[in-house]
C-alpha cells in the first residue's frame, strides 16, 4: 500500500477552531501533518515494522479525529480563517518626542516582547522572532509557523504563543512544541508559572494545562475578548471585557475574586502583590491580588493597550492607541506623556530605566526612561536614534527536526515510555561525564536523578522507547517533575 492519504478538517462555525489533520501510509512509514487550516503547519513520520501495522496505527488515528468532529475534506476548499488582531486605530500622538535610543523594524506589526539583563526579544505577525542585546545588534532569529501573539518567560524558560494555536520552547538551536492548546481554544494571550499554562481566548474563555499539556480546567468568564491572562503560585488573573476576575490554580479553578470597574480590558502586568490592567476606558488599575481591592488607578488620555510596572509599582508605564507612552508614580500621578514616533504599543516591558515596546507599525523600541533624558525630552531635547532593519527572514523551523548523537556524554539521556497507557519520558541515566584519569578516559556519574519523576518533553517528539539526549534536566521548582532546558538529540547507541 503506497501514499495513502487520508484528509480531515475540524471547523466550527463561530471560527473558534479551524484545523486540518492529515494521514499518509507509504509501506511502513505513517506520516502525519496537522495545524491551522491554510498554513503548512507539523509534519512528522514513524516508521513500523510492517505495513499492517502502519496500517493500523494510521486508521487508529483517524478514528480519534473523527470521534473529536474531525471530517472528511478536501484540501483547499476552505480558506485560513481570519485571524483576530487587536484592533487599534494608531493616531499620531501630539506629546513631544520620547528620547528613543534605538529602534528595530521587524518587518510586520509586532505583539511580542520580552527583555531581560542580556537579551531582548521581539516576535511579529509573520511569524519571525528575533533576538538582539541592549545594543540592538541582532543576536539570532527563529522562525514560528504561523504568526507570534505573544512571548512570555517562565524563567529561565522563553515561550512563544502563535496564532496556530501552539506554544513554542525557544531555549534551544530550533523551536520546541511545547503546549497544543485544546481544540475548543483560540491563542489570544498566554502566561507560564513553573510549567504551570493559563491560555486566554476571544470568547473570554480561559484554561490551563499542567506540563504534561494536559487541561486541568476552563472557565467562562463574564466577558469577552479576553485579552489578558497572568499567573502566579497561587491564582490565574483573567482580564476581559466585563472586568478582572482572579481564579484559584488548582484542579478546579474556583473563582476568587471579581473586580467589575476594571472592564474593557486589553493588557496585563504583575508584580508580587499588584496586578495591573491596561483598559479601553483611559485607565490602568492596579488590583491586590490577594483580594481584588482596586488599589490605584492611572488615567490616560485615551484608550490603554498596553501597561508595565518598575519593581513592586515604584513606576508604572502605560501606552495608549494615540502612539503615546506614560509614567506614573506609585500613588498615581502623572509623570510624563510622550510620543513614541514609531506608531501605539501593542506591548511594553520596563527594565533598568528603559521603556521597551513592541508596536503597530513592527518596532521594538527603547525608550531611556532615566530623569535626566525624561527632562531633556520635554524640553524638546532627544537623543539621535539608532535605526535597524530586520535580515530576511529564515526559513520556517520545523519543531518535531533532531539531530542525533552517541556521546552519552552530551546531556543527561531520557527515554519515551508508557506508563499506563500514556507516553511519558523519564530520566534513565544520571548526568554522565567524560573525565580523564591515569591518562585514560573514563565515564563517571556527577549526579543522580529521580527515575520515577516524568520529564516535561515535547509531545510530537514522544515515540514508546525512543532515547533522547538533552541538554540539561532541571528539577520544576514545585518539585515533583522535571524540566528540559537546551537542545534534543536523538540518541543513537
Amino acid at each position: 500500500m503506497s501514499n495513502e492519504k487520508t484528509y480531515l478538517e475540524y471547523s466550527e462555525d463561530n471560527g473558534v477552531s479551524h484545523k486540518f489533520y492529515e494521514v499518509t501510509i507509504n509501506g511502513t512509514d505513517v506520516t502525519t501533518s496537522y495545524g491551522r487550516i491554510g498554513t503548512n503547519g507539523q509534519t512528522k513520520t514513524k516508521t513500523y515494522s510492517t505495513p499492517e501495522k502502519a496500517l493500523a496505527e494510521a486508521n487508529k488515528r483517524i478514528k480519534e479525529k473523527l470521534k473529536k468532529g474531525y471530517e472528511p475534506a478536501v484540501m483547499g476548499v476552505r480558506k485560513k480563517r481570519p485571524l483576530t488582531r487587536r484592533q487599534i486605530d494608531s493616531q499620531k500622538s501630539k506629546a513631544k518626542q520620547a528620547p528613543v535610543l534605538w529602534k528595530f523594524n521587524s518587518g510586520a506589526p509586532a505583539f511580542g516582547i520580552f527583555i531581560t539583563d542580556s537579551h531582548c526579544w521581539v516576535g511579529n505577525q509573520n511569524g519571525s522572532v528575533f533576538v538582539l542585546n541592549h545594543e540592538a545588534d541582532i543576536l539570532n532569529q527563529y522562525r514560528l509557523p504561523d504568526g507570534v501573539k505573544c512571548i512570555v518567560a517562565d524563567n529561565p524558560w522563553v515561550y512563544v504563543g502563535c496564532d496556530d494555536g501552539c506554544v513554542y520552547d525557544l531555549t534551544g538551536k530550533l523551536p520546541r512544541l511545547a503546549y497544543e492548546i485544546s481544540e475548543n481554544v483560540d491563542i489570544f494571550w498566554i502566561d507560564i508559572n513553573n510549567g504551570l499554562l493559563g491560555v486566554s481566548d476571544a470568547g473570554g474563555t480561559i484554561m490551563t494545562a499542567n506540563h504534561e499539556n494536559e487541561e486541568l480546567w476552563q472557565r467562562k468568564s463574564q466577558g469577552d475578548t479576553g485579552w489578558m491572562v497572568r499567573c502566579d503560585d497561587e491564582r490565574v488573573y483573567h482580564g476581559h471585557h466585563g472586568g478582572v476576575t482572579a481564579y484559584s490554580n488548582s484542579k478546579h479553578g474556583n473563582i476568587l475574586w471579581h473586580v467589575k470597574a476594571a472592564k474593557q480590558v486589553l493588557f496585563g502586568w504583575q508584580e508580587t502583590s499588584t496586578v495591573y490592567a491596561g483598559t479601553g476606558t483611559n485607565k490602568v488599575y492596579g488590583l491586590n491580588k490577594k483580594t481584588g481591592k482596586v488599589e490605584q488607578i492611572y488615567q490616560c488620555d485615551a484608550a490603554v493597550y498596553s501597561c508595565a510596572a518598575a519593581k513592586e509599582g515604584e513606576y508604572v508605564f502605560a501606552g495608549d492607541n494615540y502612539s503615546s507612552v506614560y509614567c506614573f508614580n506609585k500613588a498615581g500621578e502623572r509623570l510624563w506623556k510622550l510620543g513614541t514616533g514609531c506608531g501605539s504599543a501593542f506591548s511594553m516591558q520596563y527594565l533598568n530605566e528603559r521603556v521597551y515596546i513592541v508596536t503597530t507599525d513592527g518596532s521594538l523600541a527603547c525608550i531611556d526612561a532615566g530623569a535626566k533624558a525624561i527632562q531633556a525630552a520635554q524640553t524638546g531635547v532627544i537623543p539621535q536614534s539608532k535605526s535597524v532593519k530586520a535580515p530576511k527572514p529564515i526559513a520556517v523551523s520545523q519543531s518535531n527536526e533532531l539531530e542525533t548523537t552517541s556521546d552519552p556524554s552530551e546531556g543527561v539521556i531520557v527515554k519515551c515510555v508508557r506508563v499506563k497507557g500514556k507516553l511519558r519520558i523519564r530520566v534513565i541515566s544520571d548526568v554522565v561525564k567524560c573525565v580523564q584519569e591515569n591518562g585514560q578516559l573514563k565515564l563517571v556519574v556527577s549526579e543522580a536523578y529521580h527515575h520515577d519523576w516524568n520529564v516535561q518533553f515535547p509531545r510530537n517528539l514522544r515515540e514508546e522507547d525512543a532515547l533522547f539526549v538533552v541538554d540539561e534536566i532541571r528539577e520544576a521548582s514545585s518539585g515533583g517533575f522535571y524540566r528540559v532546558y537546551g537542545n534534543i538529540r536523538r540518541f543513537v547507541p
